[in-house]
């Protein structure tokens, strides 16, 4: 495993960290989760990441149960908030409210004492973004949060958030995004305003969704067991990948994996971890030999013929449109909001 520091805080984190979305409480057995998290830590996985959301509250459950044998000291912990998580009125958003209630939730669930990251799961518009900041400012004066971090912000949010936390003196190190070789989006504002303020990206879905695994063939279903045939969320998320330009396109990165001597998911993984602003990738996993799969991507070197090939490939169906500020995977929790 390789290491990097989170923006430019002088946390340390793997840059391949483990996270359970979408697994952990709701589409693994619990038993397959905790071995998938043993796994992790046995390939040097350090960071773990995950929300009180997730799962209905169950995946930060899971998570804490997995981890409560080990050094708390040799981990980083990172949850969100921001959706609902129960049926109150107040139950969602970032107002302080909801905020100070939810890290006191995240950390009896996680069983710990503090949370080395503590996330805006998005970004809230209802709410005063001072109420907000002053919020997480005294989540980390409480010792309960050591640094604050976002998930898929716009550039211009992070530098008005960055902006507040500096007046507040507390570190605002991160930002979540989706980023991977089909969705390029950060890269033309976000990227550029992260690495001025010092904002690093820890990226969810570096593989797509399992799109750029190269399983889905176009023209023909998708294998039983995917993410493409789960009725508990997954498919709902890469329907919109399941287009067979794209999946014709993603075909083409097979021959170049194989000249790199990697496995698809690896080249994924690799590719996001190219661009020096990205401090880690996040992985999830139903079984323990994908996390010993994805983690040889760690380290590994992409020269600049190659990242050209895959330009080349994948173009027609890149997207990198700015003004979106959201995946056109939008998930249910989102929709419901």
């Amino acid at each position: 495993m390789e290491y990097r520091n989170l923006g430019r805080s002088g946390l340390r984190i793997s840059e391949i960290a483990y996270g359970n979305w979408l697994t952990h409480g709701s589409q693994v057995e619990k038993d397959q989760a905790l071995a998938c998290v043993r796994q992790a830590l046995e390939v040097g996985i350090s960071t773990f990441d995950t929300a009180d959301v997730y799962a209905g509250t169950k995946a930060e459950s899971v998570l804490g149960e997995a981890l409560k044998d080990e050094r708390r000291e040799s981990l980083e912990i990172f949850t969100k908030v921001y959706f609902p998580t129960g049926p109150g009125k107040n139950d969602h958003g970032l107002s302080r409210k909801h905020i100070l209630e939810s890290i006191d939730g995240s950390l009896q669930r996680l069983g710990t004492d503090y949370v080395d990251l503590y996330q805006a799961h998005r970004f809230d518009h209802s709410t005063p973004l001072e109420e907000t900041m002053e919020a997480f400012a005294d989540v980390v004066r409480q010792g309960k949060a050591l640094y604050i971090g976002v998930s898929e912000w716009t550039a211009d949010q992070l530098r008005r958030g960055h902006e507040l936390a500096r007046e507040l003196h507390i570190p605002f190190v991160s930002n979540q995004p989706q980023y991977n070789m089909l969705w390029r989006v950060i890269e033309t504002e976000v990227v550029p305003t992260s690495e001025e303020l010092g904002i690093g990206q820890i990226v969810w879905s570096p593989i797509a969704q399992g799109v750029l695994t190269g399983k889905y063939q176009p023209g023909q279903a998708p294998p039983e067991g995917s993410r493409a045939t789960d009725d508990k969320g997954g498919a709902s998320m890469i329907e919109q990948l399941m287009d067979d330009k794209i999946l014709a396109r993603v075909q083409k990165l097979v021959r170049l994996a194989e000249e790199a001597g990697l496995t698809m998911p690896q080249l994924a993984v690799a590719w996001v971890l190219q661009n020096p602003n990205v401090s880690a990738a996040i992985v999830g996993a139903s079984r323990p030999e994908q996390v010993t799969d994805n983690v040889k991507a760690a380290g590994v070197k992409l020269d600049a013929g190659l990242m050209k090939k895959i330009d080349k490939a994948l173009k027609p169906v890149v997207q990198t449109d700015p003004s979106l500020t959201r995946s056109p995977q939008r998930s249910e929790l989102e929709k419901r909001d």
